[in-house]
């Protein structure tokens, strides 16, 4: 178990210290520019660390209903991490700071075209957790030991394309990508791998 406190942030900032990210494509300039975010906050029960992760409202106009990463497309001359951090502010009520930003994995480009850049941040303030239910329709901490486990994550062939699908099993839930790889990246950069996800798919009702 990674309890929250200061020494799992220093070996979280740590690990996201040596994750290398890949170089941008040159073909990503022509898409459209979004960013998630890893919130790392305590566990509902215990003292364990989660990230939170949210059912989008079914009133949106685009994948409503659908578990996610909080986050959203870049305004224009916004950077990931401005983006990143006002999304967190919209969603959830949590306002955060630069100085809570431990990294950022790697771009991950959506079937739908968007580059989406992952940032990872230390929100100790779970307190202040409001959703916002024009886009929140509820929010859910996972702990760090849920996605560690060997049967989190399964990969599965589907006829419409030469990459796998990735799917992360959250109770009676399948999550799949983009959520479900940059989870999946989160996971082992934790555990100091270097693995990349950008070949892994989406599944195809999620390629509009």
């Amino acid at each position: 178990m990674r309890p929250f406190d200061d020494a799992t942030r220093r070996n979280i900032a740590a690990a996201c210290t040596a994750f290398t990210r890949l170089p941008e494509n040159s073909e990503a300039s022509v898409l459209k520019r979004a960013a998630v975010v890893i919130a790392l906050t305590a566990a509902v029960e215990g003292d364990a660390t989660a990230f939170l992760l949210t059912r989008r409202a079914s009133s949106l106009r685009a994948h409503r209903g659908q578990w996610a990463l909080p986050g959203g497309r870049c305004d224009a001359g916004e950077t990931p991490v401005e983006a990143a951090l006002r999304e967190l502010d919209e969603e959830l009520n949590l306002k955060l700071t630069a100085s809570e930003v431990l990294g950022l994995l790697d771009d991950y480009p959506t079937r739908s075209g968007y580059l989406v850049t992952p940032v990872v941040v230390w929100a100790a303030d779970s307190a202040a957790i409001t959703p916002n239910p024009q886009e929140v329709a509820s929010v859910h901490h996972i702990a760090l030991a849920t996605i560690e486990r060997a049967d989190a994550f399964d990969f599965v062939a589907i006829p419409e394309s030469a990459r796998r699908v990735i799917r992360f099993h959250h109770h009676e839930s399948l999550i799949h990508a983009p959520t479900a790889a940059l989870i999946y990246q989160f996971r082992e950069m934790l555990a100091g791998r270097q693995t990349r996800v950008t070949d892994l798919e989406q599944p195809v009702f999620a390629w509009k």
